[in-house]
């Protein structure tokens, strides 16, 4: 019997990144879950779970991501896949937007996968294994006040099919983008009628919507033909006019 499948799954303690972990698990891969220490992975991820490892780290620091990687071979012999989540958001007036800020935001949402996507190339190219990064349909439209994390999905979006080319045919990256996801069971409370009527789809996403789309990127059966693509996810509101009245 083959082995099953290995993914790292970054920023997976909670939201999409857990609900990514939890599906492909539920899938039959093995999961290598890294995210910030006190995020409550290990809850999440507990060391009970054979087909789980919980990984403390910073996916902006380049030995944590060497680390994660490492740890992840030593555990369970093989790594298949990078889903590259994990990320921050900074909402500020220009102005007042640091550089500190600035750089805290790029290096999590964009040079963290650039970095996870090096440590890993060896490992993935033996697989013939795949890459999915999450970036935003905020990569492509904006809202006032969020110049780092559009920079930063936007970068993502590029570096993606940068990596799709460079790494082909071996290893095969594709992007999703979501949109309005709701991550958590207070916000799903506060939605109104009209938040979810807004969307050509009828309904606000959700972790689910986002965590099946990863998947189907990973299954080179199902879509060994699509990389260097960006999959937007977003219920049809970026191809809706929007007009005030």
């Amino acid at each position: 019997m083959a082995s099953a499948r290995v993914a790292i799954v970054t920023g997976a303690a909670r939201g999409i990144g857990r609900a990514i972990a939890q599906h492909l698990m539920d899938e039959g891969w093995r999961i290598g879950a890294l995210d910030l220490p006190k995020s409550g992975l290990v809850r999440a991820f507990p060391s009970r779970q054979r087909n789980s490892l919980a990984i403390d780290g910073d996916v902006s620091d380049e030995p944590s991501t060497r680390m994660a990687v490492k740890s992840v071979l030593d555990r369970f012999g093989r790594l298949d896949a990078i889903v590259s989540n994990a990320g921050i958001l900074v909402r500020k007036p220009l102005r007042q937007l640091t550089l500190a800020e600035w750089r805290k935001v790029i290096d999590t949402n964009l040079t963290a996968t650039f970095l996870l996507a090096r440590a890993a190339e060896k490992p993935l190219r033996a697989a013939k294994g795949a890459i999915v990064t999450i970036a935003s349909t905020r990569a492509l439209m904006s809202e006032p006040d969020t110049e780092s994390y559009a920079a930063s999905k936007g970068g993502l979006v590029a570096l993606t099919h940068a990596l799709a080319i460079s790494l082909g045919p071996d290893v095969r990256v594709n992007c999703i983008s979501p949109g309005w996801i709701v991550t958590t069971r207070e916000e799903a409370q506060k939605l109104r009628r009209k938040d979810h009527a807004q969307h050509p789809a009828g309904r606000v996403g959700q972790p689910r919507d986002i965590a099946a789309m990863v998947a189907y990127l990973l299954d080179a059966e199902r879509s060994g033909f699509i990389t260097g693509a960006n999959v937007v996810v977003d219920g049809g509101m970026t191809r809706k006019m929007i007009y005030e009245e």
